[in-house]
């Protein structure tokens, strides 16, 4: 049977790498909103935003989340 504590290392460690891709996704989608709301296409930038803000929000909990593994 693994080591909890090593387990819980290994999840948080896997948790922090897929924060920081989100992270990275929001700025990629942030970049693609700006140039698409300069573009006239005020719709879209709209529902990039809202994607970004579902990003943000649900980066919250997993950085809440991570803390909790770790500090367990």
């Amino acid at each position: 049977m693994p080591n909890n504590s090593a387990s819980n290392i290994a999840t948080a460690d896997a948790l922090t790498l897929l924060l920081h891709n989100q992270h990275a996704l929001a700025a990629a989608i942030e970049e693609v909103a700006v140039w698409l709301a300069a573009s006239g296409a005020v719709v879209v930038a709209d529902n990039a935003v809202m994607a970004m803000e579902t990003l943000d929000t649900n980066a919250k909990a997993i950085t809440d989340a991570i803390i909790r593994i770790r500090q367990s």
